[in-house]
């Protein structure tokens, strides 16, 4: 599927991006996510690094990168099932648009995604 947005034509895939504080908690998440059919696919990336504000401090932490390959039609649910599982009381959820890519890949997340309750 293909949505248009201002005059210009992109995909209905959406990138979702998470951190968790390990592996494990993130392991926990993609399979629920993948199970769910929420997401096609889910990397994890371990051992990056952030550096954020969180109530008035600047804090550092070592924490595990989730990219998670879905569509915008399944963001809403996508979101509530990732805050649900997670341990962090405000959870990164951001979504990316993809803009274009491989179509057989296109096609695969396509066949993927749970489109029932859609």
């Amino acid at each position: 599927m293909r949505a248009t947005l201002k005059n210009f034509d992109m995909t209905d895939k959406i990138v979702v991006l998470s951190t968790c504080s390990t592996p494990e908690e993130a392991a926990k998440i993609a399979r629920k996510l993948i199970e769910d059919r929420l997401a096609a696919c889910v990397n994890i990336t371990p051992g990056v690094r952030s550096f954020y504000r969180w109530k008035g401090a600047i804090e550092e932490s070592d924490e595990c990168l989730l990219v998670i390959k879905s569509s915008r039609d399944l963001f809403d649910r996508l979101r509530i099932e990732l805050e649900k599982a997670h341990t962090y009381e405000v959870p990164e959820v951001v979504a990316v648009p993809v803009v274009d890519g491989a179509p057989n890949y296109l096609n695969w997340l396509d066949g993927e995604l749970d489109r029932s309750g859609v």
